[in-house]
């Protein structure tokens, strides 16, 4: 019997290791991509090169100002992990690929079971042509989302009533 950690598994722990080189104070987060079983890149959260990174200054924007997680991105200082993994690889690789995504509490270090991308990484993802994103929720446990759920759902329409 083959008792071998699963390929999605096996991948998840290794965005898991990526995240570790996040220099965010709230969450961690680490994203690789990966096409026919090789990877293409990796990513984590943190300040674009050459800025400060949130734990250099040892302070977070969004933390001072009380900012729920999921708002107000652009007050952040980070690039997310998955445009940051989009960025080191170059587009006609990604064609086809998975992007596997782990999250983590900074100050506790505990498995994020809500990790999902926010809304411009989603966009990036959708045009990078990646087709699928795994999205761990517990040690073994985790999400397989079809990124052509994100096309035909599209969440940036928003439905406006005129009546008065």
């Amino acid at each position: 019997m083959d008792s071998r950690t699963n390929k999605q598994n096996y991948y998840l722990d290794i965005a898991d290791s990526v995240l570790e080189r996040s220099t965010c104070l709230r969450r961690k987060y680490g994203a690789i991509i990966v096409r026919n079983d090789e990877i293409l890149s990796t990513g984590y959260n943190g300040a674009p090169r050459g800025r400060k990174n949130c734990s250099d200054l040892g302070t977070c924007t969004r933390q001072i100002l009380k900012i729920p997680s999921g708002e107000r991105y652009e007050l952040c200082r980070s690039v997310h992990a998955e445009a940051n993994a989009i960025i080191s690889a170059a587009r006609r690789d990604m064609i086809g690929a998975t992007i596997y995504l782990v999250g983590r509490d900074a100050m506790t270090n505990a498995l994020l079971s809500d990790a999902m991308s926010c809304s411009m990484c989603k966009r990036q993802i959708i045009n990078a042509g990646i087709e699928q994103v795994v999205i761990r929720k517990t040690p073994t446990e985790f999400v397989t989302i079809p990124v052509s759920d994100w096309i035909e759902n599209d969440d940036s329409i928003f439905s406006v009533s005129l009546d008065t």
